[in-house]
């Protein structure tokens, strides 16, 4: 999944200029031996139907956040990855904007305000979409998760999410 921050999302070369969601869960991606996040948190999400645990890698700095989870084919069930704080290069929370380029598996989008609730979700998002999947409003946080799981699992926008102190900037 690539990400766009907001003042990018006008210019079609600033997108492209943008990385994306990948990595095969070794810290190398597929695509030519990029890092990816080497660091993982706990997720938990509490939603009306339950108690939701995740283990995530995090993506904490621009060059993490820009390469996400592109490429990867092998998301767990309970995995995914944790982009915080959002934006990495600082500046607080602002309106995001991702996109699903050299991402070849669906993702659900969850969009995380600064009060640790849940602003937005976009639901299996299409692989190698280039179409920007936006927060509708200033996030500090965005969570990807395989997609499917979030209808799955009955989490909805408003529900609260919390993961380890420590966790990027914004634990």
């Amino acid at each position: 999944m690539r990400i766009a921050g907001s003042l990018f999302v006008t210019t079609g070369a600033a997108l492209l200029a943008l990385g994306g969601c990948t990595g095969d869960g070794n810290g190398s991606s597929a695509g030519g031996g990029e890092t990816t996040a080497t660091q993982s948190t706990h997720v938990t999400i509490h939603s009306g139907s339950g108690v939701h645990k995740f283990d995530v890698d995090i993506a904490s700095t621009p060059a993490e956040q820009e390469h996400g989870l592109m490429f990867r084919t092998d998301i767990p069930e309970n995995g995914g990855m944790l982009f915080t704080p959002y934006p990495a290069s600082g500046g607080g929370p602002r309106e995001a904007s991702f996109w699903m380029k050299n991402t070849p598996s669906p993702l659900d989008i969850i969009f995380i305000r600064p009060d640790h609730t849940i602003a937005r979700i976009a639901d299996n998002t299409v692989p190698f979409s280039q179409t920007p999947v936006s927060s509708g409003e200033p996030v500090s946080a965005v969570l990807e998760l395989r997609g499917g799981r979030t209808a799955e699992l009955g989490i909805e926008e408003g529900d609260a999410i919390n993961w380890d102190a420590g966790a990027g900037a914004d634990g």
